[in-house]
C-alpha cells in the first residue's frame, strides 16, 4: 500500500474514532407540574404588576457537565395567563396585547450557551412571540439532578432575563399627565424549569 493511502486511512480511521466519543445528551421533558414562567412589569410607575402563564410543555438535552451539548425548546400557551385579575388577564390576551386567539403559543428554542462556572452561564435563544422571532438571552442556573423516589433522574434549570416588549410588536400604552407610561416597557421575566428523563 502506497504510504499516501496508508496515511488517509490512518486519517479517516482516527476522525471515526473522534466522532464514536462525542457526547450524546439525554432527553428530558419538561414536568408542568414542578415548573413555572412568571412575569413583572412597571404599572403607573409606582408599582409592580406579577403574572404567570400556567400552561408550557417542551424537552431539553442535557448531560451534566458537557454544556456544548445543551439544547431546550420550550411552548408557553399564551391563554395561560394569570395576574390575578380576570379582567386584566382578558385585557391581556386580547388584540391589544398577545392576541392569543391569532397567536397562541409563546416558543423559545435554545441556540448556544456560554458557561462561567460550573452552575452559572448564560443561555442564547430566540424567542417567538405575537409572531415576531428575536434573539434572547437568559441567566442560566443549574441546580443540579437527583433521583425521585419513583426512580426517574430529573435535573433542574433557573433562569432570568429582561425583555422590551415593544420589540416583540406589543406597543399598548397611555401616556401619564406626570409624562410617565401607564405600563412598563421592559418586562423581567423568571423560568423554574425541572424535567424528567425520558426512558
Amino acid at each position: 500500500m502506497k504510504l499516501n493511502s496508508r496515511l488517509l486511512l490512518l486519517s479517516v480511521a482516527a476522525l471515526l474514532a473522534f466522532g464514536s466519543t462525542a457526547v450524546v445528551a439525554a432527553d428530558y421533558d419538561i414536568d408542568p407540574a414542578h415548573s413555572a414562567v412568571t412575569f413583572q412589569v412597571k404599572h403607573l410607575t409606582i408599582s409592580k404588576v406579577k403574572g404567570s402563564f400556567s400552561e408550557l410543555s417542551g424537552t431539553f438535552q442535557f448531560t451534566e457537565g458537557e454544556p456544548d451539548s445543551w439544547q431546550a425548546d420550550v411552548t408557553i400557551e399564551i391563554s395561560s395567563v394569570d395576574t390575578g385579575n380576570a379582567k386584566r388577564d382578558e385585557h391581556l390576551r386580547s388584540e391589544d396585547f398577545f392576541n392569543a386567539e391569532e397567536f397562541p403559543t409563546m416558543v423559545f428554542k435554545s441556540t448556544g450557551i456560554k458557561m462561567t462556572s460550573d452552575a452559572e452561564g448564560i443561555l442564547l435563544g430566540e424567542l417567538t412571540m405575537h409572531g415576531v422571532t428575536k434573539s434572547v438571552e437568559l441567566a442560566l442556573e443549574y441546580n443540579g439532578s437527583v433521583q425521585d423516589p419513583w426512580g426517574n433522574e430529573r435535573a433542574g434549570f433557573s433562569l432570568t432575563g429582561k425583555l422590551n416588549r415593544k420589540d416583540w410588536g406589543l406597543t399598548y400604552n397611555t401616556v401619564l399627565e406626570s409624562g410617565g407610561l401607564m405600563i412598563g416597557e421592559d418586562i423581567k421575566i423568571s423560568l423554574e424549569i425541572e424535567g424528567i428523563k425520558a426512558k
